[in-house]
């Protein structure tokens, strides 16, 4: 099952993407300044983003997740507790979406 601790597990593997500071900005993991997974006081679970509407649409559909609130139609938030390979496979969509957007010159060190 997922949690907050098992997500902040998996994104810290990806290269390039530290844990933003609650203090100072919304609670997410980023990478080259950009949000890829982002976690609210008030929702249990974690909001991706996916690489279209119509994936979204789809999620939210098939009962996998629910419409991120106050983001962009194709942001979806995957609850804690739900399918671990399911939530692990949407991080890395989403974290890979983010990347493709980087500039190429970019670096993405292990952090």
């Amino acid at each position: 099952m997922m949690s907050r601790k098992t997500v902040d597990q998996i994104c810290s593997t990806f290269a390039g993407a530290p844990a933003s500071d609650p203090t100072i900005e919304l609670d997410s993991w980023k990478v080259g300044g950009k949000m890829f997974a982002c976690f609210g006081e008030k929702i249990d679970g974690v909001s991706v983003k996916t690489d279209s509407v119509e994936t979204a649409t789809m999620l939210i559909d098939a009962g996998v997740a629910t419409k991120a609130r106050y983001f962009h139609k194709s942001w979806v938030t995957l609850p804690f507790g739900a399918d671990g390979d399911e939530t692990r496979h949407r991080l890395g969509v989403s974290y890979d979406i983010i990347v493709k957007t980087l500039p190429k010159r970019t670096s993405l060190k292990h952090s």
